[in-house]
């Protein structure tokens, strides 16, 4: 289920548009539908989980470029519009294709297939590097420096459950329950750790195989991650694109 995010200000075309949408695809969800730059900041800010968005150029409050210089967003961008005069500046952004208004289902169905197509390359893509850094990277650490109030402590890497991040601030969460601060992001962290044992789920955790107790369907698409760990209380999602990796990791170890 490809789920779509819909930035438009005018209720005829919006409705026209979800229509014309249903029409050209049965495998999609309306996530949500924004209105206007300040509530797409608003809620984009707090939810940029999509698969794709299609957004108009001008809104009643401004152009929707100002909400993509404003949020960081990873989906690919169908804008719509009734000019030309925007397309150069679409794709400065995520842009995957820019439709004039009124959009046809087959030019609709046109945009979604070039999605399909870019999500399956770069699917592909993200696969073959994985297996790349994980046969020829370089050797993995067994410690990593942590610390615990005024101390620094060694930690071995086995006893490690998790890496996650909250706030800005990186915490190590060990077997026994104990929390310890990391001084590098998880982006580092992630290219040191051993492929093997740890995977990056999302973008707030990194989990230790080991730890993992199962997993389940979480909103048909996406993936619950369960830990071994009893004092642990998060919810670990692992996200649509990501989920096949991650069965794929879980496979093979």
């Amino acid at each position: 289920m490809t789920k779509i995010i819909i930035i438009e200000d005018e209720k005829y075309a919006c409705d026209a548009l979800v229509k014309t949408l249903y029409e050209a695809a049965a495998d999609i969800e309306i996530k949500a539908i924004l209105t206007s730059v300040e509530e797409s900041i608003r809620f984009l800010s707090q939810d940029a989980e999509a698969d794709l968005i299609l957004s108009d150029v001008q809104l009643t409050d401004g152009l929707s470029f100002s909400i993509f210089n404003e949020v960081d967003i990873d989906a690919p961008i169908i804008f719509i519009t009734g000019y030309d005069k925007f397309m150069m500046t679409a794709f400065e952004y995520n842009s995957i294709d820019y439709l004039l208004k009124p959009v046809s289902k087959d030019d609709l169905q046109k945009a979604l297939t070039k999605y399909r197509k870019l999500q399956k390359h770069f699917m592909s893509a993200n696969e073959s590097l994985y297996h790349f850094i994980n046969h020829f990277g370089e050797k993995k650490k067994t410690r990593i420096l942590v610390r615990k109030g005024m101390e620094h402590v060694a930690l071995q890497l086995d006893d490690i459950a998790l890496f996650y991040t909250e706030n800005k601030v990186v915490y190590v969460f060990d077997k026994c329950g104990k929390k310890y601060l990391a001084d590098k992001n998880l982006s580092d962290l992630e290219l040191q750790l051993d492929k093997d044992r740890f995977f990056r789920v999302n973008r707030q955790y990194i989990v230790n195989i080991n730890f993992i107790r199962s997993f389940k369907a979480f909103e048909r698409v996406k993936l619950q991650v369960e830990l071994t760990l009893s004092d642990w209380h998060h919810h670990i999602i692992v996200s649509q694109e990501t989920a096949p990796l991650f069965k794929k990791w879980l496979a093979d170890a």
